[in-house]
This record gives C-alpha cells, structure tokens and sequence, in this order.
C-alpha cells in the first residue's frame, strides 16, 4: 500500500485569513480546504484558493458525504466533488465516520452510528463505491461523537481498523476527537490510538473544544489543551512522520497564534526525533 507523502505542517484555510496569507506567505506548510465552501461555479472563494494553491499544497476535507446513511449514494455530490479535485489537484480527498442526514433531508452534523457488523460491511461498501467513482483511495476520519449504542458490538477503534483494511482506505487521526469522545464515553484515548493501523493515517487534525464540565464538545474556537497535545505526542510515536494540521472554526485568533501552535507542535516532533536518533546511536 502507498501512502502520500508527508506535506508537514499545514492549517484549516479560513476566509478571514486569505489576505493575510496572500500577503506574507506565512510559514505554513500546507492548508486543508473544507470541499464543500468551493463546490461553487465562481466567486471569491474559489479564486482566492486558485492563487494561494499556486504557492502551497492543499488537501481537500469534506462533511457531506454521508458515509454512514442508509440513503443512496449522492452522484450529484460526488461529481462536484470529483470536478473540484481535478481543478485543486489535492494530496488526498477525506472525509468522517459518520452520516448526515436520511430521507434526503441534511441535519447539518456529523452523527454516530453503532459499530456493528451489519453497519461495518454497509459503511466497507459504500467506500468502496466512492473510490471507484472518484478513482482515488478515499481517507477517512474519526468523528467527534455524543451518544453511544448498546447494540455496538466492537469499540471505535475497532471499527475503524476493520473499515479501513476492509475498503483499503486511508485514515485521518483526529487527536482531539479521540479526546473528546474518550471523555464523553469513558474510554481510554491511548488505548484508541494504539488500535489504529499506523500504517494507514496520513493526517492528524488538532483542534481546540468546549469543556462543559459533564461533557465536551468539539467547537474548534480553542487553543488545543494539554491533554490533546499530550495525545498527539503519543499518536506520534504511535504513527511516525505524519502530516498534521490545526483547525480552527470559530472565535479566530490573530494568524499568528495558529503559527505558534504549529510550532508547537514542530517542537514536539523535533524532540522526538532527537531522542529516536540518541536511542539509535
């Protein structure tokens, strides 16, 4: 199995930073788009992207597939989705463990499923028809989630490893979303980690969230905590040279608060390879 190569460190690209990136090529690796803000036939978002594209890679992330519904398949989507990639030329196309909506009405959200055979063979299937269609390996991200199943069968890391060797996908490592669900639900988040294939993630996002105290809730509108960078520092070592990015969704900060997290997190990584290099000498 081939995996793209590591682009970095990148960044979520947001509206409000486009002129500031356009004038001072801030040092960011590369950014990741949400597809569905450039499915459009013109207009200032896709002329914005088709300059800062000129000078930086771009990955694609999309959250209207709705991998997990039991409606059909979205041609329509996906055709726009595929015309978009061919214009962007993105290292990868992704998209969640989740579905979001049913009876063709959207509900606006990335909603859980129970992890179950019956709902592995049908969300294994659907990828599956998605690759085809868009002739690239789809990557596949862990949602952030809420509510869990008594019907589940196998915990979520479980169910990812199998979806992802089953439709021979890639995987994005939501180390924050790890996080949050382990809170909500009261597992441990290592131990999820550890369960993932390291051999098929590709990108890990880091975010910031809410703390509601009985609850957390993935917001996007904070800096990362400790205990997420903690997480990442172990998904890290877990997963090797791995392309990783901050987002960032509401209450935006100056640019250059996002450049020092990722910086953050180029130290952490530095530190590891430095301590991989005295182990090996």
């Amino acid at each position: 199995m081939e995996k793209p190569a590591p682009l970095g460190y990148g960044l979520g690209l947001r509206p409000i930073y486009y002129d500031e990136i356009l004038s001072s090529r801030p040092p960011i690796d590369w950014f990741e788009i949400i597809s569905e803000n450039y499915m459009l036939a013109g207009g200032r978002p896709l002329a914005m992207l088709d300059r800062i594209r000129a000078d930086y890679p771009v990955v694609m992330h999309g959250v209207s597939m709705s991998l997990a519904s039991t409606d059909p398949l979205n041609f329509d989507y996906l055709r726009q989705l595929k015309a978009l990639a061919d214009r962007v030329q993105p290292d990868w196309v992704s998209d969640h463990v989740a579905w979001t909506g049913v009876h063709g009405v959207s509900l606006h959200d990335l909603l859980p499923i129970p992890y179950t055979r019956e709902s592995l063979a049908h969300i294994v299937e659907r990828i599956q028809r998605v690759q085809d269609f868009l002739k690239r390996r789809l990557v596949v991200e862990n949602a952030s989630t809420y509510v869990s199943f008594v019907d589940s069968e196998m915990s979520e890391h479980e169910f990812v490893r199998e979806m992802a060797e089953r439709a021979d996908c890639l995987l994005l490592l939501d180390v924050n979303n790890v996080f949050v669900s382990s809170f909500n639900h009261g597992f441990d988040p290592v131990a999820f980690i550890d369960g993932v294939p390291a051999e098929r993630v590709v990108q890990f996002h880091m975010a910031g969230h809410t703390d509601n105290e009985t609850h957390r809730v993935d917001t996007h509108d904070q800096p990362v905590c400790d205990e997420v960078w903690a997480l990442y520092e172990h998904a890290r070592r877990h997963c090797g040279d791995v392309s990783a990015m901050i987002e960032r969704d509401d209450n935006y900060p100056p640019l250059s608060e996002l450049l020092d997290e990722l910086q953050h997190m180029r130290d952490i990584d530095a530190r590891i390879s430095k301590e991989r290099a005295l182990s090996a000498a």
